[in-house]
């Protein structure tokens, strides 16, 4: 996978905007990354206990998709294992992590970890299960590593 820049945040602000934005369905298309998943993720975790992850984020992330124009089906859109995936790794970093941090020092340390590589998943799952119809649309277990 080419490796890519990590886009840093700058302070909480712009953390809490990612969140809220996805959640309210106004953050534009264009910053929606990979940093601005795992940082709303994050934030999900840390700030939004009104908020199952595990059972929401399907559809926080499939509306909000569609909100902005985007297509959830069996090739393009919301990816279950994925998401899944790296929110068990975000859960892992919190876990091991200083709760003494503010927001935007556990996202940004969060997306230097190993967890917040976008290639993290791929040392829990081959190519080929990962990126699956099956994977994409439910939940598979890893076939490579725990």
């Amino acid at each position: 996978m080419t490796d890519h820049p990590i886009r840093f945040f700058a302070d909480d602000d712009a953390v809490r905007h990612v969140g809220e934005g996805l959640l309210a369905r106004t953050l534009p298309k264009e910053e929606w990354t990979h940093e601005a998943h795992l940082a709303a993720c994050l934030w999900l975790l840390t700030e939004r206990a009104d908020i199952n992850p595990e059972r929401d984020l399907r559809g926080i992330i499939s509306d909000y998709n569609e909100a902005v124009g985007g297509v959830n089906d069996t090739t393009q859109g919301y990816h279950h294992t994925i998401t899944m995936a790296f929110l068990a790794g975000v859960r892992r970093f919190l876990g091991r992590g200083d709760p003494a941090l503010s927001l935007v020092e556990k996202v940004n340390a969060l997306l230097a970890a190993p967890e917040g590589r976008r290639d993290w998943p791929l040392a829990l799952y081959s190519r080929e299960r990962l990126f699956s119809v099956e994977a994409r649309m439910g939940y598979v277990a890893p076939d490579l590593a725990s």
